[in-house]
C-alpha cells in the first residue's frame, strides 16, 4: 500500500473518479457519492448510459426525492436480457447521453456529474473513442469544481490515465451465475 505524502492539499480542481470492474457495486458507489455530495448541497447530475426508463430503480427514485437529477438515456442492456433494440438504437442513445453530460460538465450548473456505464458504453462500442477522450481530457477547462464520476466494467487504460481515483470492484461469487435474477431493493 502506498504512503500517504507528509503535506496534503485540498483539490484545486473537480477530481475524476471510475468504478470499474466485473464485481457488484459500481453503480451503489456513484450512488452513494451522489448522496454525500447532495448532503453537503452539492447539485448533482445523475445520468445513465444503458440503463433505461423503463426498468425500475429504487436508487433513481431515492436520489430523485433528495433533489438529484437523474437523466436516463440509455435504451436497456444491450445484447443481453432478450435486447431486441438494433446497435444504431444504443447508439444513438449513448451519444445523447455522451452529449448531454459534456454540456452539463460546462454548464457550471453542478457539482458533480456522474456518468453511470459511460465506460460499459465505451466497452460495447456504442461510444467513439475520440470524443470520450477529448471530455477526459478537457478536465482542466470545464467549471473549475465539477467533479466526474464514471462507471464501466474493463480497465480501459486510456480512460483510467484521466482520473484520480480508480476503484476496481472485483466479483468473489454471484447469484446471477447460478440462475437468480436481480433482486428488488438490493440491486435495482
Amino acid at each position: 500500500m502506498k504512503k500517504a505524502p507528509k503535506k496534503l492539499r485540498p483539490a484545486d480542481r473537480g477530481l475524476v473518479h471510475a468504478y470499474i470492474g466485473d464485481g457488484k457495486g459500481k453503480t451503489t458507489a456513484a450512488v452513494g457519492v451522489a448522496v454525500r455530495a447532495r448532503g453537503y448541497g452539492w447539485r448533482v447530475l445523475f445520468l445513465q448510459f444503458m440503463k433505461e426508463e423503463k426498468w425500475p430503480s429504487g436508487e433513481r427514485a431515492s436520489l430523485k426525492k433528495l433533489g438529484i437529477e437523474v437523466k436516463v438515456m440509455g435504451q436497456g442492456w444491450y445484447k443481453i436480457l432478450n435486447d431486441k433494440k438494433t446497435a444504431k438504437t444504443h447508439r444513438l442513445g449513448a451519444r445523447q447521453a455522451l452529449k448531454f453530460g459534456q454540456a452539463a460538465l460546462l454548464s457550471k450548473k453542478y457539482n458533480l456529474v456522474v456518468m453511470d456505464e459511460l465506460g460499459s458504453a465505451v466497452e460495447e462500442n456504442l461510444l467513439p473513442r475520440k470524443p470520450v477522450e477529448a471530455m477526459l481530457k478537457a478536465r482542466w477547462s470545464r467549471a473549475r469544481n465539477v467533479h466526474l464520476i464514471f462507471t464501466g466494467h474493463k480497465k480501459i487504460p486510456w480512460m483510467l490515465k484521466y482520473c484520480d481515483l480508480v476503484t476496481d470492484m472485483k466479483m468473489v461469487k454471484h447469484p446471477y451465475y447460478r440462475g437468480i435474477i436481480a433482486t428488488k431493493g438490493i440491486d435495482y
